[in-house]
């Protein structure tokens, strides 16, 4: 019996070394470096609650905070959603006492260990041309282009809001 479990526990503790990898194998020490590398790319550059304005069809925008886990600023360049044909990146600027949406210049620039906002009133993703309703709790699917980059793809959630009455719609401003 002494004999028996002895061999089940060396079998398990082969077992249990394989898995794990060692100094003299290289091969698994590479795969396991190779898939913190991809995990530590991935997390370059996220985005926290990001969420859609509620639409019948239309214009709407995009909000959340970008996150950039890096030691350089990151920059957004582009977005693309399955909503949406045309999506640009937007500011709020004053322009002759009014506030008014215009497409960012340069696109949005994450600073380095640093957030930017999205937010109602200020820089956004802009979608146009959106003929589907976007209801509350709807999930919308983006892809932001970053320079230099690997893209990030996240979900955004669609939400009511009235706020400070922006309207995204054509000659409103």
């Amino acid at each position: 019996m002494y004999v028996r479990h002895a061999l089940v526990l060396a079998s398990a503790v082969v077992t249990l070394t394989a898995c794990g990898g060692s100094a003299a194998s290289p091969e698994p020490a590479a795969t396991t470096s190779a898939t913190a590398s991809a995990a530590a790319t991935t997390a370059a550059l996220t985005i926290t609650d990001p969420w859609v304005k509620t639409t019948k069809e239309g214009m709407t925008a995009a909000f959340g905070t970008l996150v950039n886990g890096t030691d350089a600023p990151v920059t957004i360049t582009s977005g693309a959603s399955p909503l949406s044909p045309v999506i640009e990146l937007h500011e709020v600027v004053e322009d002759g006492g009014k506030m008014v949406m215009r497409p960012k210049e340069g696109g949005f620039v994450v600073p380095a260990r640093g957030t930017h906002q999205l937010q109602p009133g200020g820089d956004h993703i802009m979608l146009m041309g959106v003929t589907e309703e976007v209801k509350p709790g709807a999930r919308i699917a983006f892809t932001l282009q970053v320079k230099d980059g690997e893209p990030l793809e996240f979900t955004a959630i669609g939400k009511d809001f009235a706020g400070g009455e922006e309207d995204y719609q054509p000659g409103h401003k």
